[in-house]
């Protein structure tokens, strides 16, 4: 495939680029709201999510609920000053 040339376009504090749509379609992006981006070899790689943002995480916290391991890891504690009970 022949290199289509962009241009880096400042967004606030960031920079990005458009993508053209017909590259979007090539590799089946165009209906995609999110997608994972990394550095690979020097090179940016834009891909398909290989599952959802948070997926399992609730099947996941109901397992261990069930196991009875959902207990607080640091406990309960206040702040300095909270030695008197707080009247609300």
């Amino acid at each position: 495939m022949k290199p289509t040339h962009v241009t880096l376009r400042q967004i606030g504090n960031s920079q990005g680029i458009v993508i053209p749509k017909p590259l979007l379609a090539q590799v089946g992006l165009i209906d995609e709201s999110a997608v994972e981006i990394s550095v690979e070899n020097g090179t940016l790689v834009l891909r398909k999510p290989r599952r959802a943002v948070r997926e399992g995480w609730a099947e996941a916290a109901r397992a261990i609920a069930e196991r009875g391991e959902d207990a607080l890891v640091m406990g309960e504690f206040g702040n300095e000053g909270d030695d008197t009970e707080i009247v609300w």
